[in-house]
This record gives structure tokens, sequence and C-alpha cells, in this order.
């Protein structure tokens, strides 16, 4: 069960990452927008499960919509600066290492030894696709540091939601919902900029339709398989997207040295494989 909901999480998150890159979709008309249609489709759930829980923990759900606005800036950026294929896995593995590090000092897990060489495994085969060289064959270090800056944000979201959810009781369909709703404090810029919501519309209708289902729906499941499995296994059990995202980047946006990225691809699903024991 638990592995099943991490794979389709990474399926869904490694899709609108993808969709994000290709289309060059960005900017504050355009985040605002997903985060609109996800807070639509996900509201009768999201109500339901407020209604039945109460709504005593909606500040921290308002915390984490600002985390959450503030890590699709950063990974905008990030995707401006480098290829998918090293911004993605060195974000996706920095994150999932500094979150099974601070889940061991903060929440008090205690993860098996295999667990911990499979989380080592797993950060391993994203660092050697991470550092697979872009851009005319050397490794590209904008790229690299903003991948990283990226994957610290993620390690810090992580383990918020993870706590709320954990040992705050907070139903994941509701808390998540209101996390999005959250962000759409981005409502009083997309004001002063509301002249470019229609051609945003026009132009990216595809990929808000993408981003906004898909992103909710990646990580609703995430929080649900931490219920269920320690917040150290899953975090980087995650990491089975960036195998996803290194093929695209590789047949599909065109990026370079695909061997090493395989290789890396490879290490990572040996370490999923250990998570998996």
């Amino acid at each position: 069960m638990v592995i099943a909901l991490v794979a389709l999480a990474a399926v869904a998150h490694a899709t609108w990452n993808l969709a994000i890159k290709r289309t060059g979709a960005s900017g504050a008309v355009f985040l605002w927008l997903t985060f609109l249609l996800g807070a639509v489709l996900f509201a009768p759930v999201g109500i339901a499960s407020i209604v039945e829980s109460g709504a005593a923990w909606l500040p921290l759900a308002v915390v984490s919509g600002g985390l959450q606005v503030g890590y699709f800036f950063l990974l905008q950026h990030a995707y401006r600066q480098g290829d998918v294929s090293v911004v993605y896995p060195l974000a996706r593995g920095t994150g999932p290492l500094l979150s099974v590090v601070f889940a061991i000092i903060l929440l008090g897990e205690r993860p098996g030894i295999h667990a911990l060489v499979g989380a080592a495994v797993v950060i391993t085969g994203v660092v050697v696709i991470g550092l697979a060289g872009s851009r005319g064959g050397a490794v590209h270090l904008p790229g690299v540091l903003w991948g990283l800056a990226v994957g610290v944000l993620i390690a810090v979201y992580t383990l918020w939601d993870s706590n709320a959810v954990i040992n705050g009781g907070m139903p994941p369909l509701g808390y998540y919902w209101a996390v999005v709703c959250a962000a759409l404090l981005l409502t009083p810029a997309v004001v002063r900029r509301r002249a470019a919501v229609l051609p945003t519309i026009r132009r990216h209708w595809l990929v808000v339709v993408i981003v906004g289902l898909l992103s909710p729906l990646a990580y609703v499941l995430i929080l649900l398989a931490v219920q269920l499995a320690p917040v150290s296994v899953i975090a980087p059990a995650r990491e089975v997207g960036v195998v996803l995202v290194s093929l695209a980047g590789w047949l599909w946006l065109r990026e370079k040295h695909p061997v090493q990225r395989l290789v890396g691809a490879v290490v990572v699903l040996i370490g999923v494989a250990l998570l998996a024991l």
C-alpha cells in the first residue's frame, strides 16, 4: 500500500515538473491559477475533512502555504538556471537527505539499518544523476546551487507538514487543501497583474491544469503515506521520480550525458528496493 502511494506520487510529481520545464511557464499569475484550480478541484474532500475534524490547525496550513509559494518560485528560477535533469535530482536528493536527518533528530524516528542504507543509496544515485555534465559538457554551477537550495526548502516543508499530520493528527486531505487555499494569498500580487491573467490562461492553460491537479494529488498521496510509514523511509522512496525525469530529460528534452544519468537511475531503484524491505 505504502509503495503504491509513493509510486503514484512520484509519477504525478515528475509529470508536473516536466510540464513546467518544457513550457517555461512561470510567474505569480501562473502560480495563482494553479493554486486556484487545485483549491476548486479538491474543495469537496477538503471541506468535508475540515468539517469532520475541526479547523484549529489552520494556522499551520497557512505557514505551509507560504512555504509552498516560496518553493514554486524558487523551483521556477532554478529551472531557468539549469537543466531539469540536474536541478530536479539534486533538489529531490538534498530534500530527502535533510528530511531523514531531521526526522531522526526532531521527530524521534529510529529507522532500521536497511532503511538507512536504502536512503543513502537513493541519495547517492540522485547525486550521480544531478552532477552529470550539462550545457556543453561541464557541470553548470548555478543549476547545481539552485537545485540544492530547492532541496533545502523541500526538507523544511516536508518536516513541517509531516509533523502536522503525524503528531498533530491533522487529516491529510483537509490539511493540504487548506495549504493550497492559503497559497491564494498571492491574490493581491495577481490583482496588480490582472491584465496578464487571460493571456496566461490562453498560453498555458494545459500546464495550469496539469500542475493544478497533479501537484496537490502528489503531495496528498505522500501525506497519506507518512501516516503508514516513517518520514525517514517515505522521503527517499519518493525519488523514484528522479528516474522518470532523467529519462525524459534525455529522450524528450534532448539533454546530454544519458549514460551517467541512467547509471544513477539504476542506483536510485536499488535504494528504493532496499527501502521496500
